[in-house]
């Protein structure tokens, strides 16, 4: 396993992009430990790898960029406890390894739900971050489950509309966004919590509830949920 991680890491270094680099800060991403490669490459790369726990455990704790996000990519989310979830978003040091993760793995865990309520009043910005990010990823995916199983998910969302930090509000913002998009019923609740924010003396808050706003009463959401 050790010279498989460290071949992979070799071929990484080949591929170092500094204008990648470069463009990855503009947009908030922690390049510390990275190298710049682009998204389509590394999951042509996962796709070569196929799912394989061990190996994303072992590309996880190199701590680089672009391996945290291919382990997210070859990860067996069966193989996920609530113990080893917690681990890995505490490890989180950067707003896209947060959401690729949640994306492509915690979503399909059966502790998604668990997590959503606990992350949601942690302190740490990424730990948050996660809990809203997996909150509008398992919205997506999610065909099944009423309406109820979702509407307490907005008393997160209002309870954390006030935390300032950019990659927090985003991230509650598109939870809202993705509610509201889900079905009619939602959306009326998504609407009735972005008015309430917009009285709201957190610049957050109301950041979040216009731009929610905005996307919610577009035309293309119009269509989507059928309304005339």
């Amino acid at each position: 396993m050790k010279d498989r991680v460290s071949s992979i890491i070799e071929w990484m270094g080949t591929l170092r992009n500094e204008k990648n680099l470069d463009g990855m800060q503009r947009f908030g991403i922690n390049t510390e430990n990275a190298f710049g490669i682009s998204t389509p490459t590394l999951m042509s790369m996962a796709r070569e790898l196929g799912k394989d726990q061990p190996l994303a455990l072992a590309l996880w704790k190199t701590g680089i960029h672009e391996a945290m996000i291919i382990a997210a990519m070859v990860s067996d989310p069966a193989a996920f406890t609530p113990e080893l979830m917690d681990s890995w978003c505490e490890d989180f040091d950067s707003w896209d390894i947060c959401d690729q993760v949640c994306m492509k793995v915690f979503r399909y865990t059966p502790h998604a739900r668990e997590k959503i309520y606990q992350w949601a009043v942690r302190e740490e910005e990424f730990v948050r971050r996660a809990a809203f990010a997996l909150m509008a990823t398992c919205a997506v995916i999610d065909k099944t489950s009423k309406d109820e199983q979702f509407e307490p998910w907005f008393d997160l969302i209002a309870a954390a509309s006030d935390d300032e930090r950019n990659f927090v509000k985003k991230a509650v913002n598109w939870a809202l966004r993705q509610l509201g998009k889900k079905s009619p019923g939602l959306w009326h609740k998504a609407i009735a919590v972005s008015e309430e924010l917009m009285l709201s003396n957190s610049r957050s808050a109301r950041w979040i509830a216009a731009d929610a706003t905005r996307e919610l009463t577009g035309e293309k959401t119009f269509r989507r949920l059928k309304f005339e």
